[in-house]
Protein backbone atom coordinates (compact mmCIF):
# COMPACT_ATOMS: atom_id res chain seq x y z
CA UNK A 1 0.00 0.00 0.00
CA UNK A 2 1.37 3.21 -0.67
CA UNK A 3 2.66 5.45 1.86
CA UNK A 4 0.79 8.47 1.49
CA UNK A 5 -2.60 6.37 2.12
CA UNK A 6 -0.82 4.37 5.25
CA UNK A 7 -0.44 8.27 6.28
CA UNK A 8 -4.12 8.69 6.12
CA UNK A 9 -5.11 5.84 7.81
CA UNK A 10 -2.74 6.52 10.64
CA UNK A 11 -4.24 10.29 10.98
CA UNK A 12 -7.55 8.96 10.64
CA UNK A 13 -7.46 6.24 12.93
CA UNK A 14 -5.90 8.78 15.84
CA UNK A 15 -8.43 11.22 14.75
CA UNK A 16 -11.28 8.31 15.69
CA UNK A 17 -9.73 7.64 18.96
CA UNK A 18 -10.54 11.40 20.08
CA UNK A 19 -14.27 10.82 19.21
CA UNK A 20 -14.40 7.89 20.83
CA UNK A 21 -12.53 9.73 24.22
CA UNK A 22 -15.42 12.93 23.57
CA UNK A 23 -18.09 10.38 23.15
CA UNK A 24 -17.01 8.76 26.41
CA UNK A 25 -16.26 11.54 28.10
CA UNK A 26 -19.89 13.15 26.88
CA UNK A 27 -21.64 9.57 28.30
CA UNK A 28 -19.56 9.77 31.30
CA UNK A 29 -21.37 12.81 32.15
CA UNK A 30 -24.74 11.19 31.63
CA UNK A 31 -25.77 10.52 35.42
CA UNK A 32 -26.58 7.04 36.49
CA UNK A 33 -28.18 7.79 39.72
CA UNK A 34 -24.98 7.09 41.54
CA UNK A 35 -22.45 10.65 43.13
CA UNK A 36 -19.58 10.69 40.43
CA UNK A 37 -17.34 13.82 41.18
CA UNK A 38 -17.04 14.27 37.06
CA UNK A 39 -20.69 15.04 37.20
CA UNK A 40 -19.28 18.80 38.94
CA UNK A 41 -16.98 19.02 35.85
CA UNK A 42 -18.54 21.88 34.21
CA UNK A 43 -19.22 23.96 37.60
CA UNK A 44 -17.14 27.22 38.17
CA UNK A 45 -17.03 28.92 41.09
CA UNK A 46 -16.23 32.99 41.78
CA UNK A 47 -12.96 33.04 43.16
CA UNK A 48 -11.38 36.40 44.21
CA UNK A 49 -13.15 37.62 40.62
CA UNK A 50 -12.38 35.07 38.16
CA UNK A 51 -14.43 32.15 37.22
CA UNK A 52 -12.47 28.71 38.29
CA UNK A 53 -13.57 25.13 38.15
CA UNK A 54 -15.32 24.07 41.56
CA UNK A 55 -12.29 21.27 41.74
CA UNK A 56 -9.33 23.36 41.49
CA UNK A 57 -11.11 25.01 44.80
CA UNK A 58 -12.02 22.60 46.99
CA UNK A 59 -11.72 18.19 46.97
CA UNK A 60 -14.58 16.52 45.73
CA UNK A 61 -15.09 13.28 47.39
CA UNK A 62 -17.98 10.54 47.63
CA UNK A 63 -18.67 8.86 50.94
CA UNK A 64 -21.09 6.57 49.73
CA UNK A 65 -22.59 5.69 46.20
CA UNK A 66 -25.96 8.54 46.62
CA UNK A 67 -23.88 11.25 48.10
CA UNK A 68 -20.87 13.88 46.89
CA UNK A 69 -19.03 15.91 49.47
CA UNK A 70 -17.29 19.53 48.39
CA UNK A 71 -14.33 20.31 50.63
CA UNK A 72 -13.60 23.65 49.51
CA UNK A 73 -10.05 24.37 50.51
CA UNK A 74 -11.00 28.16 52.03
CA UNK A 75 -14.33 28.21 53.73
CA UNK A 76 -14.93 32.06 52.70
CA UNK A 77 -16.11 29.44 49.21
CA UNK A 78 -18.44 27.90 50.38
CA UNK A 79 -21.04 30.52 49.81
CA UNK A 80 -19.76 30.74 46.35
CA UNK A 81 -19.87 27.01 45.47
CA UNK A 82 -22.78 26.51 47.27
CA UNK A 83 -24.40 29.32 44.42
CA UNK A 84 -22.57 28.48 41.38
CA UNK A 85 -24.53 24.84 41.83
CA UNK A 86 -27.76 26.10 42.30
CA UNK A 87 -26.93 28.21 39.15
CA UNK A 88 -25.49 25.72 37.64
CA UNK A 89 -29.15 23.91 37.00
CA UNK A 90 -27.90 20.38 37.63
CA UNK A 91 -30.93 19.29 39.64
CA UNK A 92 -29.51 18.44 42.96
CA UNK A 93 -29.54 20.97 46.16
CA UNK A 94 -26.42 21.61 48.44
CA UNK A 95 -26.82 21.36 52.19
CA UNK A 96 -24.15 23.67 53.57
CA UNK A 97 -23.20 22.62 57.06
CA UNK A 98 -20.65 25.20 57.34
CA UNK A 99 -17.40 22.88 56.89
CA UNK A 100 -18.75 20.72 53.50
CA UNK A 101 -21.49 21.23 51.27
CA UNK A 102 -23.56 17.95 50.65
CA UNK A 103 -25.23 16.92 47.53
CA UNK A 104 -27.42 13.96 47.87
CA UNK A 105 -28.07 12.01 44.40
CA UNK A 106 -31.50 11.02 44.34
CA UNK A 107 -32.51 7.34 42.64
CA UNK A 108 -33.37 7.31 39.52
CA UNK A 109 -37.27 7.07 38.22
CA UNK A 110 -38.18 4.84 35.26
CA UNK A 111 -39.37 7.79 33.49
CA UNK A 112 -35.83 9.23 34.15
CA UNK A 113 -33.96 6.44 33.29
CA UNK A 114 -35.73 6.17 30.29
CA UNK A 115 -35.30 10.07 29.37
CA UNK A 116 -31.57 9.41 29.84
CA UNK A 117 -31.20 6.57 27.67
CA UNK A 118 -32.63 8.48 24.98
CA UNK A 119 -30.04 10.83 25.59
CA UNK A 120 -26.94 8.11 25.61
CA UNK A 121 -28.32 7.37 22.20
CA UNK A 122 -28.15 10.44 21.14
CA UNK A 123 -24.75 11.16 22.29
CA UNK A 124 -23.38 7.43 20.69
CA UNK A 125 -25.53 9.11 17.21
CA UNK A 126 -23.45 12.17 17.28
CA UNK A 127 -20.27 9.92 18.09
CA UNK A 128 -21.11 7.52 15.30
CA UNK A 129 -21.50 10.71 13.09
CA UNK A 130 -18.39 12.42 13.82
CA UNK A 131 -16.28 8.74 12.93
CA UNK A 132 -18.36 8.86 9.71
CA UNK A 133 -17.39 12.18 9.06
CA UNK A 134 -13.30 11.49 9.81
CA UNK A 135 -14.48 8.38 6.92
CA UNK A 136 -15.55 10.95 4.31
CA UNK A 137 -12.20 13.10 4.69
CA UNK A 138 -9.94 10.51 4.83
CA UNK A 139 -11.67 9.41 1.67
CA UNK A 140 -11.38 12.49 -0.03
CA UNK A 141 -7.73 13.19 1.09
CA UNK A 142 -7.34 9.12 -0.94
CA UNK A 143 -9.33 10.61 -3.68
CA UNK A 144 -6.74 13.41 -4.10
CA UNK A 145 -4.39 11.11 -4.52
CA UNK A 146 -4.80 10.56 -8.03
CA UNK A 147 -2.92 13.51 -8.95
CA UNK A 148 0.33 12.80 -6.87
CA UNK A 149 0.07 9.39 -9.58
CA UNK A 150 -1.57 6.95 -7.16
CA UNK A 151 -3.48 3.83 -8.74
CA UNK A 152 -7.38 3.27 -8.65
CA UNK A 153 -6.39 -0.05 -7.21
CA UNK A 154 -4.32 1.47 -4.56
CA UNK A 155 -6.79 3.87 -4.13
CA UNK A 156 -10.10 1.66 -3.89
CA UNK A 157 -7.66 -0.60 -1.04
CA UNK A 158 -7.24 2.70 1.03
CA UNK A 159 -10.91 3.19 1.09
CA UNK A 160 -11.72 -0.03 2.05
CA UNK A 161 -9.20 0.06 4.99
CA UNK A 162 -10.95 3.33 6.17
CA UNK A 163 -14.13 1.52 5.83
CA UNK A 164 -12.92 -0.90 8.10
CA UNK A 165 -11.57 1.40 10.29
CA UNK A 166 -14.71 3.18 10.54
CA UNK A 167 -16.32 -0.08 11.21
CA UNK A 168 -14.27 -0.74 13.87
CA UNK A 169 -14.65 2.66 15.63
CA UNK A 170 -18.19 2.46 15.22
CA UNK A 171 -19.11 -1.01 17.41
CA UNK A 172 -16.80 0.89 19.57
CA UNK A 173 -19.44 3.84 20.54
CA UNK A 174 -21.99 1.21 20.26
CA UNK A 175 -20.30 -0.75 23.02
CA UNK A 176 -19.68 2.54 24.92
CA UNK A 177 -23.82 3.49 24.82
CA UNK A 178 -24.53 -0.05 25.50
CA UNK A 179 -22.75 -0.17 28.37
CA UNK A 180 -23.47 3.23 29.71
CA UNK A 181 -27.81 2.50 29.04
CA UNK A 182 -27.22 -0.94 31.10
CA UNK A 183 -25.54 1.44 33.59
CA UNK A 184 -28.86 3.23 33.92
CA UNK A 185 -31.33 1.30 33.66
CA UNK A 186 -30.17 -1.21 36.51
CA UNK A 187 -31.64 -0.28 39.62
Amino acid sequence: MNDLIKLILDDTAESMDKAIAFADNELTKIRAGKAMPSMLDGIFVDYYGSATALSQVSTISTPDARTLVIQPWEKNLLKSIEKAIIDSNIGLNPQNDGNVIRLLIPPLTEERRRDLAKKVKDEAERGRIAIRNLRKDANEQIRKLKNDGVSEDEMKDGEGEVQKLTDRYIVKVDKLAELKEQDIMTV
